[in-house]
């Protein structure tokens, strides 16, 4: 029997308290504030300045998500505390995910777990990728676009274009670096992680993207918020409303300012709409004589599906609603793209040398995406050599880490994307 919202949530829930108090709090005194003063009335100045925990968001709905399974009774409740504390907050991936339930890391926590030089080694691989991806792209794209967006009424128009682009990308190797070393690390100690991401930028529609995109969190707001309230079971319109609600809240989960909210109206919006206009694509389709099934409308669904999720990227990366404004009003009168070509992106931080490195990770990223969507998993290559090339191939890439890492004097260290939630 279907559980309902009001027997899984109660507000005496501790989490959810801490979790509004701490994120929520000023962002709605401000809204009601705001209110206030449209109709002439005193305003509330009851502010806190209280310092964010870092990644409150990620254990709170993980513990929220435990307390839900339990009053369900899909789980037995943990008796141990300490085992229960564990889970909450095993550090590989306590501060920016992935979410995990309590049938799975709880489960595996009660056991002994043994070193094993197999897992070790698969570990290490993992973690070495992360690395990669995050200070070889991430924060060396970072450099070219907090230029852009830090200034983007000198670097607009096919700067923005770039600056927009490369954010897809930085944010994905960021979130994804982060969450493959956890994986790594906790595979180390003997404990198997779930995958986050599955090479989302190949997919061919926005809810196939949600469904490779930050997979814990896009699972974990389906099974306890989108299917209490209904899912699709209660005809089309209510499907549509409650996905709407499912994304809302995930940009407010984000982050405590309008430009979140419209980054999760955005995502659903283009879903519902992708839904609404499947029928009409698919008679265009057959009208103009074009084969779903090729290769080349792949590669058009999939170029379409990225234009859709790096708009929505600029509300994420924007630092307001109003500033996002400002970028997409850039972006829509190019009127230079000339400095694709006379060298102009060489001054935005980074030079020639570092956006041609720039570009021949990514490059390796596609590949490596590519391999993994076809279920072909280069790790298992490695490990299926002999130790010698193994210890080669871990030493080189540490190696490579260290020298073309974007480090070094006059860089700014940036922390991981997902730490702020």
């Amino acid at each position: 029997m279907q559980t309902s919202l009001s027997e899984v949530y109660s507000p005496t829930d501790w989490e959810t308290f801490i979790l509004f108090v701490f994120k929520y709090y000023n962002f709605f005194l401000d809204f009601l504030n705001e209110f206030l003063g449209r109709l002439h009335c005193g305003i509330i100045d009851r502010r806190f300045d209280l310092l964010l925990p870092v990644g409150i968001s990620f254990y709170t709905f993980q513990a929220l998500g435990y307390i839900i399974d339990v009053r369900r009774r899909d789980i037995q409740p943990e008796r141990n505390f300490f085992k229960y504390a564990l889970y909450v907050s095993f550090f590989p991936q306590l501060v920016a995910g992935p979410i995990e339930r309590a049938e799975s890391l709880l489960a595996q926590l009660k056991f002994e777990k043994s070193l094993k030089t197999v897992k070790i080694r698969e570990g290490i691989l993992l973690i070495l990728w992360g690395y990669f991806l995050k200070v070889v792209i991430a924060d060396r794209a970072a450099i070219l676009i907090d230029t852009v967006y830090g200034n983007i009424s000198t670097y607009g128009g096919m700067f923005a274009v770039v600056a927009t682009v490369l954010f897809a990308f930085q944010i994905y190797c960021d979130f994804y670096g982060y969450s493959i070393i956890a994986k790594g690390a906790a595979l180390i100690l003997g404990i198997e992680l779930m995958n986050n991401f599955k090479s989302p930028y190949l997919s061919t529609s926005v809810a196939e993207f949600w469904h490779r995109w930050h997979i814990s969190l896009s699972s974990w707001f389906r099974d306890y918020l989108y299917v209490p309230l209904g899912g699709n079971r209660k005809g089309r319109l209510r499907k549509y409303v409650n996905l709407m609600i499912v994304f809302l809240t995930s940009g407010l989960w984000h982050g405590a300012d309008w430009s979140f909210v419209a980054w999760g109206g955005c995502n659903g919006a283009f879903q519902i709409f992708g839904e609404l206009s499947k029928k009409i694509r698919k008679s265009c389709n057959k009208i103009a004589g074009f084969d779903e099934n090729t290769l080349s409308h792949r590669l058009f669904q999939i170029f379409v599906t990225f234009v859709f999720v790096d708009f929505t990227w600029i509300f994420f990366r924007a630092s307001s609603f109003r500033d996002a404004i400002e970028v997409i009003q850039s972006i829509l009168t190019v009127h230079n793209p000339w400095i694709l070509f006379d060298g102009s992106l060489y001054q935005l931080g980074i030079g020639q040398k570092e956006i041609s490195l720039l570009i021949y990770a990514l490059m390796l990223l596609i590949f490596i995406d590519i391999m993994n969507d076809r279920n072909i998993r280069i790790r298992d290559v490695i490990l299926n050599q002999e130790w010698w090339f193994q210890a080669l191939f871990i030493t080189v890439s540490i190696l490579f880490i260290l020298i073309f890492g974007s480090w070094g004097p006059g860089y700014n260290s940036a922390s991981f994307i997902y730490f702020q939630f």
